[in-house]
């Protein structure tokens, strides 16, 4: 559905094109002016006379001029007929020979010259502009503009089709603009096209006439006025293709940060981690060390109360991440006394660098729940800033048997700190040591 809306979207503004090129007001002062650069040359080396028109049976006509020699000029039965004229007309009028690149001498100097420019009919101004009345004719309206929809929806397609990559740069834009220009130069050629002289419609490159010609001007000036606005239409097009894609990209974006800020707040409160917390409390208890209850009751409110503020923030500074992390580690040093140890060496100039909220809590429970901790086997995980990078360290030392996953891990950690930071982070995972790389964010800049 979407492919058959982009096609018809890109059908009408076609169609849409080659009305305004066949029928703008912009091409009547070109076509009027038919002749006009001839004109002075006709001045001075033809005829500017007047005479009576007479008109033959099949249409065509010649005029008696009234001059010594009563020298007469040809008249086409089409200009007869575009020009509407009369048998009887008194016309002031301009005529030229045959081309003598076209022609033998001995044809030019037989042949009668020809009609170029009436100026006055039976003591009135001409109405030249009646040349450009429009297609009148069905067949050259269809030819028309159906010749330059099809052009125009060959470049707008050109233009405007996105790569399966979707990833539409701006050498690419030029490479498509570059095709378009030499479609329109093959579009120029193949043009239908009406001869002035004799009425006829013909493809330009099949099209005999001088030069200097306006019908190979008019031609040029729609192909141009074509290949413009279809270059422009497409730009404007793909800036809002691209605006779109990332108000959905966006929004998808914030949906994914959402459930995963969620699905992150579900589950660190688990069960699992919960009751460990309290069975750790409990021994405190039992062993009646009353100091190092009071503390873990107070590590464990701070960690809980800094997990559903945490939720309500995508960012935190990195002082406050790692109050945090030695809140959480503390928990864990209870649980492995004596058997877990973390290192933290970090300077304060970073403190005030931010980071995703809840970075450390995956990275330092996956620590403990995958790697075997015993007292002759204790593990020892690194915390430090190196270069403005957050750097999580262990040695491997896995379980044979893996406790159940929460299904936070390491994959949901990637997918919030490109969706917060739009920076990746970095994971090195080793025989004989497991590290990841968390590049901080310096808010000075």
């Amino acid at each position: 559905m979407k492919l058959k809306n982009y096609i018809i979207l890109h059908a009408l503004i076609a169609i849409g094109l080659s009305l305004v090129v066949n029928f703008s007001y912009l091409l009547l002062p070109i076509i009027t002016e038919q002749g006009i650069d001839r004109r002075g040359d006709d001045v001075a080396t033809g005829e500017h006379s007047s005479g009576v028109l007479h008109i033959d049976r099949d249409m065509h006509g010649y005029i008696i001029c009234d001059c010594e020699q009563r020298d007469s000029v040809y008249v086409s039965a089409w200009q007869v007929h575009r020009q509407k004229l009369l048998d009887g007309d008194h016309l002031v009028f301009s005529s030229h020979k045959l081309d003598t690149t076209a022609y033998d001498a001995k044809q030019v100097e037989r042949a009668h010259p020809r009609l170029d420019i009436v100026f006055m009919r039976n003591g009135e101004r001409f109405d030249f502009d009646s040349l450009y009345d429009r297609p009148s004719r069905t067949v050259e309206f269809v030819w028309q503009i159906a010749y330059y929809a099809i052009i125009a929806f060959i470049m707008l397609l050109s233009l405007s089709w996105m790569p399966r990559s979707g990833n539409y740069t701006n050498r690419l834009f030029v490479r498509r603009v570059l095709i378009v220009v030499l479609i329109s130069i093959i579009g120029i050629y193949f043009a239908p096209v009406v001869a002035f002289k004799d009425g006829v419609m013909r493809i330009v490159f099949f099209f005999q006439d001088t030069p200097h010609n306006n019908t190979y001007f008019i031609v040029l000036t729609k192909c141009l006025f074509m290949l413009v606005t279809t270059v422009l239409f497409a730009r404007i097009y793909l800036l809002m293709q691209q605006k779109q894609t990332m108000v959905v990209e966006n929004e998808r974006l914030k949906n994914e940060n959402l459930s995963t800020r969620y699905n992150m707040l579900v589950g660190q409160i688990n069960p699992h981690f919960f009751f460990n917390s309290l069975n750790s409390l409990a021994m405190l208890v039992r062993e009646h060390d009353e100091a190092r209850a009071l503390e873990y009751i107070d590590q464990l409110s701070y960690t809980f109360r800094y997990i559903i503020q945490s939720g309500q923030a995508s960012i935190t500074t990195l002082k406050e991440e790692m109050e945090f992390a030695e809140a959480y580690a503390y928990l864990f040093k209870i649980r492995y006394a004596d058997k877990l140890f973390f290192d933290i060496d970090i300077d304060e100039k970073y403190y005030a660098w931010t980071l995703p909220a809840l970075s450390l809590q995956p990275l330092i429970g996956n620590a403990v729940k995958h790697n075997t901790i015993t007292t002759k086997n204790p593990l020892r995980v690194a915390i430090r800033v190196v270069d403005g990078v957050l750097e999580v360290e262990n040695r491997r030392r896995p379980k044979l048997d893996v406790e159940p996953s929460t299904g936070i891990g390491l994959a949901n950690l990637s997918s919030r700190w490109q969706i917060v930071t739009g920076r990746d982070i970095e994971i090195i995972d080793e025989a004989e040591r497991f590290m990841v790389r968390l590049p901080l964010n310096n808010p000075a800049k």
